[in-house]
């Protein structure tokens, strides 16, 4: 077994690739990771006290993963502290700065469905660990396993380590980023799913402080997921959108299996792409709270934000897919807001790893503040910057025809279909640019023989025409 990190860890199936000997293994690695660093003077965690942060989602077994890790750190001499329930990605990131630790593991395999389980490993400024890091760790762990290196552990469940709440810690953070006395004054109707996730407790129990009138959508434990992806895409916020579209709510929010995506459901009942969603976190953090910095989006991500981006005279950065790009990014420079079409954002001054709890809260303010619905906010925006049609396709390739295909693309093309190219960006993939503002980008699935193709358009007919050039042209 080979364990590889991917963009946001390592993922598995739950005891075919996902064993509790590979999870004391893949610990191991880490364990020597930060053992070296806190030995370096020159380090950032250099003679820290060895404080190792760890969290699970509500999956099988998250617990006991959490606890067979413990036992790994305690015997290499590092101190774990663990989470005292299912917590989500982005509190356990505000917990390792917040209690100035030097790093965490969250088993958390996010909206993968329910068979996946999933180790993240966080650096201690609590942000995703970088390429360079992970390289560092799977080195160890490729040492351990040519010294067939063996751990005796005691009965799966049974470790104990110390356990704490990071409940108020966090929200105490929350209330410095959020205005909730404009969601107070509102006293918005919002209906919330869940999705049998880490985030209840958290968003639910924010919003119900804050007198909003909230109805609950799946907020009991269920590591099944009821069947389906935790995943709040359009299909996944579907109960809430009828809901919303009855009358019953103003606005629906919603959470992946361990907090870090958000779902938004308009005032109609129609879903918001994350798209949409990052270029009114930027106009409202802007025009409405007047805060300073620039905006930073992966490749993949709508150039809406972009269009917004110049009418409120803020920079824009782009980095490659992945929001550990994007976090480093905000380490580094005063950002207002950074995301990404998958559905990730933060903020400035919050942690630089995705916080889908936020997000939510964000929509629910600016709907509060503005007394309009996010639809109407958006068409306002539309008619000073135009219509942004978006979309991702996923299409198979033959396995023996993917490097020849990449290849093909690397190479560059003067025109997708029949449409011109103007320029040809490699920052992540092959991304390029065509006339009026639109453009599309192919990067090769890391685990799947596809290729994912992400197109933007100035109209739905438009839209639908680079779908079908771009489906020809990788179809052939």
């Amino acid at each position: 077994m080979i364990i590889k990190f991917g963009t946001s860890g390592w993922r598995g199936l739950i005891a075919r690739d996902f064993t509790f000997e590979n999870v004391r293994l893949a610990t191991q690695g880490i364990a020597d990771y930060l053992n070296s660093q806190v030995r370096d003077p020159q380090s950032a965690i250099g003679g820290r006290k060895p404080v190792v942060i760890l969290g699970h989602d509500t999956r099988f077994l998250g617990r006991e993963f959490s606890l067979a890790a413990a036992e790994i750190l305690t015997a290499s001499g590092l101190i774990p502290q663990l989470c005292q329930r299912d917590a989500p990605t982005p509190v356990i990131a505000h917990t390792i700065r917040n209690r100035n630790a030097i790093g965490g593991i969250n088993m958390t395999a996010s909206h993968n469905p329910a068979a996946y389980q999933g180790l993240k490993f966080s650096t201690c400024n609590g942000a995703p660990a970088t390429p360079e890091v992970t390289h560092q760790i799977e080195t160890n762990i490729a040492r351990l396993l040519k010294q067939n290196w063996h751990f005796k552990a005691a009965v799966v469940g049974t470790f104990k380590c110390r356990e704490f709440d990071p409940q108020t810690a966090y929200f105490k953070q929350l209330r410095r980023l959020v205005d909730f006395g404009a969601i107070r004054k509102a006293r918005l109707k919002i209906a919330v799913e869940l999705m049998f996730g880490t985030g209840r407790g958290y968003l639910d129990a924010l919003l119900e402080g804050a007198g909003a009138r909230v109805t609950v959508f799946h907020n009991e434990l269920n590591p099944l997921f009821g069947g389906h992806h935790p995943e709040p895409n359009a299909e996944g916020m579907a109960a809430v959108s009828r809901y919303v579209r009855s009358g019953k709510a103003q606005l629906g929010l919603g959470l992946d299996g361990d907090a870090d995506r958000f779902g938004i459901v308009d005032k109609n009942g129609a879903w918001l792409t994350p798209n949409q969603v990052l270029a009114l976190a930027l106009y409202h953090l802007k025009k409405n709270r007047r805060w300073t910095g620039a905006v930073v989006r992966t490749v993949a991500t709508s150039h809406q934000v972009d269009a917004v981006a110049h009418l409120l005279g803020v920079k824009v950065y782009e980095t490659p897919v992945g929001f550990k790009y994007i976090g480093a990014l905000m380490e580094r420079e005063p950002i207002i807001v950074g995301g990404e079409e998958s559905g990730g954002l933060s903020v400035k001054g919050h942690v630089p790893e995705k916080d889908g709890i936020l997000a939510c809260l964000l929509m629910a303010e600016l709907v509060a503040t503005e007394k309009k619905s996010l639809g109407q906010i958006l068409r306002q925006l539309e008619k000073q910057t135009g219509e942004f049609h978006t979309d991702r396709i996923n299409v198979r390739i033959p396995p023996e025809k993917i490097e020849a295909l990449l290849g093909k693309l690397a190479g560059g093309l003067d025109s997708i279909g029949p449409i011109k190219v103007d320029k040809f960006v490699t920052t992540d993939g092959y991304k390029f640019l065509l006339p009026n503002g639109e453009w599309v980008a192919f990067r090769a699935s890391g685990t799947e023989p596809l290729i994912r193709c992400y197109l933007e358009a100035k109209s739905a007919p438009q839209l639908d025409k680079l779908r079908a050039a771009c489906r020809k042209l990788l179809e052939g």
